[in-house]
């Protein structure tokens, strides 16, 4: 079971929370504004809507934009970042970002409501724990970079 309330409110206080998944592997989950006062290296944008990807990325063409949208299995991406972006997780004018559609994730980051940076983490206590599996850790997760004109090299896959 996820704690959506429990999570949001950490959210809403601290501007992170430490969540420990259903295989024992620890995340963190920052606030978008949160990377304006510190580099969150390998940190991957969160979104819950196809629509998110306007504000961290440079406009998409329609083909990389059905690319995200009908993927079938956990993928990160990384493309140019949206020059009004907080620079904490953009890295060589790149910011990495995932769709997520496990329905439970995908409600958690719609009550959150903005793009939130995810973060794998180890020395950590984990402030919340789920028997819930979180789907970048699949084995399957594949990485893509994608360029605005459509532009597709695969990158782990």
């Amino acid at each position: 079971m996820l704690n959506q309330a429990n999570i949001l409110t950490l959210l809403k206080e601290n501007g992170k929370v430490y969540i420990k998944e259903g295989s024992g592997k620890i995340f963190s989950l920052h606030k978008g504004s949160f990377a304006e006062q510190e580099q969150i290296e390998g940190g991957i944008y969160l979104l819950f809507d196809l629509f998110q990807i306007r504000t961290i990325c440079v406009s998409f063409s329609e083909v990389s934009l059905d690319i995200v949208e009908f993927a079938s299995k956990p993928t990160i991406y990384e493309s140019p970042a949206n020059p009004m972006l907080p620079k904490g997780a953009v890295v060589n004018g790149l910011v990495r970002f995932s769709l997520i559609r496990e329905p439970n994730w995908n409600k958690l980051l719609f009550q959150i409501s903005q793009p939130v940076l995810f973060r794998e983490e180890s020395g950590v206590e984990a402030t919340v724990q789920t028997s819930l599996l979180f789907p970048l850790f699949h084995s399957g997760t594949k990485e893509l970079f994608l360029g605005p004109e459509g532009e597709v090299k695969i990158q782990k896959g």
